[in-house]
């Protein structure tokens, strides 16, 4: 509304047509219950589709048309994509779905299902509740918790830190290499890739971070949606950890299905492949996003055809025995991954592809010859120290998390001590935070 007002009809009809599909879904029999679910997908999947992908199906289908020598007769529209939209059109979808299903009854109370398509704090990008996991808590009364307050706070400075002061800091970084990837060396590649891979790790999980911590401050629990992705010993397990919402998203209402993995192998590695090419386009209107999710469902299907081979060649070369390997290798894989994201066309993400490794020999030369290597990338040499230092202390603190639950550890510490701590971090935040005003990335999906 801040930037069309008249943009709040869009989230006025999917609530009212999603609150009526709900009732007349369970009230219904038979085949009248799939025909009110599929009028309701219908509606919230057209929006989706003409705010998102209207211009992008228009501007590829000019492109087809030109080699018949026709002209397209639709004409490209100025149209703004409201801020979070698929992310509350699909918690809208999981409603009707959960709904459909009979894993939960349809809300009665409008308003409460008005509030939960647009509960503030996890609106404009995520996490993407179920009806389930969140309706309920609208109905109970939450009072003062001092416990909780504070939970929620630390949890939402936690994702603050990770926003202003890792992912905006690398973002200078990032954004200096891929606007501008000609001036750049393979060593500057490389390392913006590596960087712009925290930075939307930092970016989105702090974002949800804040979310969740400020749902918390007022008595609601929302899901968690990142679980050290970097951690990761396999795609597999990254998807696990990585947007939970969403990967469980997809996994529940498109994966299972299609069938999953309770069909014919072919039929499987076409269930996998298809749900991460529509995975990449939910992310956006754009084939670098397409490519990015066809990358990971390649991925996958390939560690699924080569599970046995690399087993034993892992075993044969003592491969298994190296500490942390299996998680580099994810990463890199991950990272190399999101050049197609980060990219802004095509052009862009195939030059950085194919330069990223042609200048190692004359950087390996530069190193061992003591000549600069770093480039101008907007900061100077002590910021790039920090940057560096910030993604290992991001590390350092996720690896403590999976032993014991930082939070729970300060808690049994002396005053003087967690209080130390609380102000430390937040005057990291103010001394140390890029306020350049930088969205969150995700709130472009």
């Amino acid at each position: 509304m801040a930037f069309v007002p008249v943009y709040i009809l869009i989230l006025g009809f999917t609530i009212v047509v999603d609150y009526f599909a709900g009732i007349w879904i369970e009230n219904a029999q038979g085949k009248h219950r799939k025909l009110f679910l599929i009028l309701s997908l219908i509606a919230n999947i057209g929006v989706l589709v003409f705010f998102k992908y209207f211009n992008f199906i228009n501007q590829n289908l000019s492109f087809l048309l030109e080699n018949f020598e026709t002209k397209n007769p639709l004409p490209y529209l100025s149209i703004l994509l409201p801020i979070g939209l698929s992310f509350h059109t699909f918690q809208a979808m999981s409603y009707t779905i959960e709904v459909y299903r009979g894993n939960h009854p349809a809300e009665k109370h409008f308003g409460i299902y008005a509030l939960y398509v647009m509960f503030y704090p996890q609106l404009v990008a995520g996490p993407i509740e179920r009806p389930q996991n969140i309706l309920y808590q609208f109905r109970e009364k939450h009072h003062f918790n001092y416990e909780q307050v504070t939970i929620g706070l630390k949890l939402a400075a936690w994702g603050l830190f990770k926003k202003v002061v890792i992912a905006d800091r690398l973002s200078i970084v990032v954004d200096s290499v891929y606007n501008h990837p000609q001036h750049f060396n393979s060593f500057s590649l490389i390392l913006a890739t590596v960087f712009f891979a925290f930075q939307i790790f930092c970016d989105f999980s702090g974002y949800s971070d804040m979310a969740i911590g400020i749902a918390r401050v007022m008595g609601f629990r929302l899901m968690v949606n990142f679980n050290k992705p970097y951690q990761a010993k396999s795609l597999h397990e990254f998807w696990q950890r990585w947007h939970i919402s969403l990967s469980t998203w997809f996994r529940d209402y498109l994966y299972i299905p299609l069938g999953g993995n309770r069909v014919a192998i072919s039929r499987w590695y076409f269930n996998l492949f298809i749900v991460f090419l529509i995975s990449g386009l939910w992310h956006g209107a754009s084939w670098t996003y397409i490519i990015w999710g066809a990358l990971h469902g390649f991925y996958l299907i390939f560690a699924i055809i080569t599970k046995n081979f690399r087993e034993k060649t892992n075993k044969l070369l003592l491969l298994d025995k190296i500490p942390f390997l299996s998680t580099l290798t994810t990463f890199l894989l991950v990272a190399f991954a999101w050049i197609f994201f980060r990219a802004d066309n095509l052009h862009t993400a195939f030059y950085i592809v194919k330069h990223i490794f042609t200048d190692i020999p004359d950087i390996i030369n530069h190193f061992t010859n003591h000549l600069p290597v770093l480039q101008d990338y907007g900061l100077n040499n002590k910021e790039m120290a920090l940057s560096v230092l910030l993604i290992l202390f991001l590390e350092t603190v996720q690896y403590l998390q999976g032993k014991r639950s930082i939070v729970q550890a300060l808690a049994c510490k002396p005053v003087w001590l967690r209080w130390s701590v609380y102000y430390i971090l937040l005057i990291m935040i103010v001394v140390f935070g890029e306020f350049s005003q930088r969205q969150f990335i995700y709130f472009q999906f």
